[in-house]
């Protein structure tokens, strides 16, 4: 876990984490929240204190050149017709980002995987691809 030791968290992040897993778990519209890596204190933070309900909203702000991890609560109907709720975290790695960037981003994964407490990681190269988000959860259109 020597990556627990490089990278951290403020016990402001660690607290806002928990709050949003919970409350978003109890919400019927898609909620969203950024996160990114401080390169030079490797701080992993909020980007803004935003919360996205509208996926192109969300894509119209993630950068086109920079890896952020995007927490995604989204509501939806599964082929069996029940309502599922997952949690997941969307890592989001452009083609355009610098070696830097990506072996930062690449550390810190499963730090924040695990300290966000999501139940699956989705890699995404293409902002776009938050469109069809729900495809890539298994439900229904």
């Amino acid at each position: 876990a020597s990556e627990s030791r490089l990278y951290t968290f403020s016990p402001e992040t660690t607290a806002a984490l928990r709050k949003f897993r919970l409350s978003s778990s109890r919400v019927g519209d898609p909620q969203a929240v950024i996160y990114q890596i401080d390169k030079h204190t490797l701080e992993i933070a909020q980007a803004g204190h935003v919360i996205y309900m509208d996926m192109q909203e969300l894509a119209n702000d993630l950068p086109s050149h920079s890896p952020r991890y995007v927490l995604l609560s989204y509501p939806l109907t599964l082929p069996s017709g029940r309502l599922s709720i997952p949690y997941v975290m969307i890592y989001y790695m452009p083609v355009t980002c610098n070696a830097e960037l990506r072996m930062l981003y690449a550390g810190a994964k499963e730090l924040m995987r695990n300290t966000a407490e999501v139940g699956k990681v989705i890699e995404m190269a293409d902002a776009e691809d938050l469109e069809v988000i729900a495809e890539k959860l298994g439900g229904e259109q």
